[in-house]
Formats: structure tokens, C-alpha cells, sequence
């Protein structure tokens, strides 16, 4: 017997509730609940992931065979990195990023290149029409003949053509315009979001299909809907940047089939996204030689080394709270090293305001940018430059020290190739691996002698 069931939803985090609420219970959110009329039909559970009836028996961990998953190739180098290697079939991932990044542009030339390698692609939007996606696709010079594009928002109709043309990828542009016709609120609801993502897991499941869903995010940067969108697909990937640069990035924050800590780099062109094969000759092409405030680092995002330049302003306040801004920086981390600084070396700090930036809009949040981070500061302070063929790598703790950090040959090396002759490093990262040619590494313990390499501060003093 069909029933219909009033209830009120919050539009953030999905909580639901009989009566209205001016403050959500769940995220305490003011005035995010909104009334939803849902059509309650008895279902069969049985037919979300499994279509036998036969109850699953436990089984010992020992006693499972496991296989490596195959992987296909996009042909995107950068893609397949964030990936883990590849698109897994029978895979659901969901792509957020901010409007006009270039999220369904990625996903066409992904699928183009897919559809060469003679595999059935179905592009499904339900924000264009099929002329509009047409006219995309030449301006990207996709011409694909194994890819089919399809103007759609009804799921079951979706679903349908998926049944009948038995794709190999589906790309759904975008989750909030989809709806089922059993649920009676509006596309985009949480109701909706998440009943329409859990009849594609299953699609994807029973069917081996890999799925790439579109999701919007909040003017907060979170993806719009009900936080468990995000735990029911098994890859969420985020497209950042800013819509007025180049450079984009392509970030992983849940992957069950590889690593989050990889990043793919593009750059938007008018002919689409290409590949930035060497992101670090990007970060500092344009660096200025002999500025004083400007130091090179080399951070690790995921197994790759990044090389980029941090820079730092450090000018006498006007204000009576000095200010302390950072781009692509934690704000917290920049006050506890200028705190360091004014404590272990003597640098008078309380009455300057201090701006950082790393060049090139990429974000930093690995501890080896410590020692980078307090050179610049000391170097604008100073108003002396640094050497502009110095990296410097480190991790700096209260009490002044720098502590070892992981993956030192591979940023030493990466440092290297780009023509650096001069590497400071933690003392404790010394010995044990090879150190190329032509290239000095020096250690050291604290701060205040780290300064003295790479700013020749305190000539007079001795090396610690």
C-alpha cells in the first residue's frame, strides 16, 4: 500500500525530523530545514547491492582470493595518478568543484579519449542540451564516434538507456538535476540526492559500469547535499582553483582503490585542460632573483615532489594588533614560527604585520615547510635576500630545532634536476642515501643556524 510521509529535512546534513526546527539538531544550522513529501513504497533491500536471496555466510579472512583490479587507462597521466593508476569498473566517483572550473570539460576529453579506445561512453547532462554539449565538444575538437551524449533528468529513464545500450562508462553532469518521480521534493533535495546516488551504486555495482557523478558545492567550498553522498561512493576527487588563473588542480580526498595524497595539475587553454607535466618549472618560472622574502621549498603531494616559491612581506604595523595573513599557508602555522623566531633568534616580530603567499595558488600543509616558512620571514625582516639557487627543507619545532622529514632523496633529487646547487636540511636527514652531483646539502640542527647558511646572519658567530 502506497503511503505519503510529510517530514522536514536539513539541507545541509540530511537530518530529518517529524516538526519544524529553527536550528538543526544535527548541524546547527539556523533555518536549513525544508518540508518534503516522500512516497513510501515497501522495497526490496536485497536488490541495492546483492540479487540473491540466499543469506552471506562469514567466512574466514584468510581464505579469501583477492585479485589485483584492472585498470583502464584515460590517457591522462594526471587523471590516472589522483585515480590510483586508473579507472576501476563497477567504480562510483563524484567530482565537486566550484562553477566554471572546468569540471565538464575534464569529463568530456576523459570520455573522448575513452570513446577512442573503442569503449562505450554515455555523457549524460541534465543542465545542457545535446546541441549545447555538441558545441562544447567542438570547441575541445572532441570527435569521438563510441560517445553518446544524452539531455536527461528522470532517473528511471536514465537507468533505462543505460539497460538497453550497455555502456562501459557513464558521466552523470550533474547529481542535482537528477530526480526520481516516486520522491516528491524538488532535484537537488537531500531526499533526492541520495536515493538517486544509491540506485547508481547499485547500477555501478550489479552491472560493472563505472560511473563519474558532477556534484555543486556550497559557497562554504563543501559539495552540496547530504554529507553521506560523500560516504557512499567509493572516489570523491575535488577541482580547485581560481576561475580567473591557468592552473588547476585536481585533488583526492576519499579513494578506496589508491592514494589520497596525489595531485593532478592541469592547465585550462582555449582547446581544454592539458596536462602540466613539470609542475615545479610552472611554480617558478616567473620568480624574482635577489628579492628579499622569497625562498624555495620542495614539498611532497603524495608520491610526487613539488618545488615552490614562499614568499613573505614583513613591514612595521600601523595598527595596534600587528596582522598576520597567509595564502596557501595555515594562518596558525605562520603565528607559532614568527613566535619561534621572536623566542629561540632574537627577531623583534610583535610589532610587525606579516603577509605570506605561495606562489601559484597551491595550497601547502605538510610539515617540511617549517624551516622554508622561517626563512622568509627572517629574509624580509632582514630585507636581505636569499640565495636564488638555495632549497630549503625542514620541519621546525617550538623549541627551535628542525626535525627530520620523510622522502629527502626524492625532494633533493627534484631540487636537483631543476638546476638548485644548494639544499638545507634537517642534520638527523643526513647519511644513508645518495646525494647527486654538484649539489651541496648541508645540515643542520636549529633555527638560528639554518639563518646563518642561508642568510649569512651572525658571520661572526659559530656553527652550532
Amino acid at each position: 500500500m502506497v503511503k505519503r510521509k510529510t517530514k522536514f529535512v536539513c539541507q545541509h546534513c540530511g537530518y530529518e525530523t517529524a516538526k519544524w526546527m529553527g536550528k538543526c539538531p544535527g548541524c546547527h544550522s539556523w533555518n536549513a530545514m525544508v518540508e518534503e513529501t516522500e512516497i513510501v513504497k515497501p522495497h526490496n533491500r536485497a536488490l541495492f547491492v546483492h540479487t540473491e536471496a540466499v543469506a552471506a555466510k562469514p567466512v574466514s579472512i584468510t581464505t579469501v582470493e583477492t585479485t589485483q583490479e584492472p585498470r583502464i587507462d584515460t590517457k591522462f597521466t594526471e587523471f590516472n595518478r589522483v585515480l590510483g593508476g586508473g579507472i576501476v569498473r563497477g567504480s562510483l566517483v563524484l567530482i565537486g568543484g566550484d562553477p566554471g572550473i572546468g569540471k565538464s570539460t575534464l569529463l568530456l576529453q576523459i570520455c573522448a579519449q575513452l570513446a577512442n579506445d573503442a569503449h562505450p561512453v554515455l555523457y549524460i547532462s541534465g543542465e545542457e542540451s545535446v546541441k549545447q554539449t555538441k558545441l562544447r565538444a567542438e570547441r575541445l575538437h572532441v570527435t569521438a564516434e563510441h560517445l553518446y551524449v544524452l539531455s536527461e533528468t528522470n532517473l528511471e529513464h536514465i537507468i533505462q538507456t543505460v539497460d538497453d545500450m550497455k555502456p562501459a562508462f557513464v558521466v552523470i553532469d550533474s547529481i542535482q538535476t537528477i530526480y526520481r518521480s516516486e520522491i516528491t521534493s524538488a532535484p537537488g533535495s537531500v531526499s533526492q540526492v541520495r536515493e538517486c546516488t544509491a540506485e547508481l551504486m547499485r547500477v555501478a555495482k550489479t552491472k560493472g559500469i563505472a560511473i563519474f557523478i558532477v556534484g555543486h558545492v556550497t559557497k562554504e567550498g563543501a559539495l552540496a547535499g547530504p554529507r553521506i553522498l560523500e560516504h557512499m561512493v567509493d572516489t570523491v576527487l575535488y577541482f580547485e582553483g581560481e576561475r580567473h588563473h591557468t592552473y588547476r588542480i585536481l585533488r583526492a580526498v576519499k579513494n578506496r582503490f589508491g592514494s589520497t595524497n596525489e595531485i593532478g595539475i592541469f592547465e585550462m587553454k582555449e582547446a581544454g585542460l592539458a596536462e602540466v607535466k613539470n609542475p615545479s618549472e610552472i611554480f617558478l618560472e616567473e620568480r624574482s632573483k635577489g628579492a628579499a622574502g622569497s625562498t624555495v621549498v620542495a614539498s611532497m603531494e603524495g608520491t610526487r615532489p613539488v618545488l615552490v616559491e614562499i614568499q613573505a612581506l614583513v613591514s612595521p604595523t600601523s595598527f595596534g594588533t600587528p596582522r598576520r595573513m597567509a595564502t596557501g599557508i595555515d594562518h596558525n602555522r605562520v603565528s607559532l614560527l614568527m613566535a619561534v623566531l621572536e623566542k629561540r633568534v632574537g627577531l623583534l616580530l610583535q610589532n610587525q604585520d606579516a603577509y605570506l603567499k605561495v606562489a601559484g595558488g597551491i595550497k601547502l600543509d605538510e610539515p617540511a615547510i617549517d624551516l622554508a616558512i622561517a626563512v622568509s620571514i627572517a629574509s624580509s625582516f632582514r630585507d636581505q635576500p636569499t640565495n636564488h639557487t638555495d632549497v630549503v627543507i625542514g620541519e621546525v619545532g617550538l623549541t627551535g630545532e628542525v626535525r627530520r622529514v620523510s622522502r629527502i632523496e626524492q625532494r633533493v633529487q627534484e631540487a636537483a634536476k631543476l638546476g638548485f646547487q644548494r639544499i638545507i636540511i634537517p642534520k638527523s636527514n643526513i647519511g644513508g642515501w645518495n646525494i647527486p652531483k654538484d649539489v651541496e646539502v648541508i645540515g643542520v640542527a636549529n633555527v638560528e643556524e639554518a639563518l646563518y647558511y642561508a642568510l649569512g646572519e651572525g658571520k661572526n658567530r659559530p656553527i652550532f
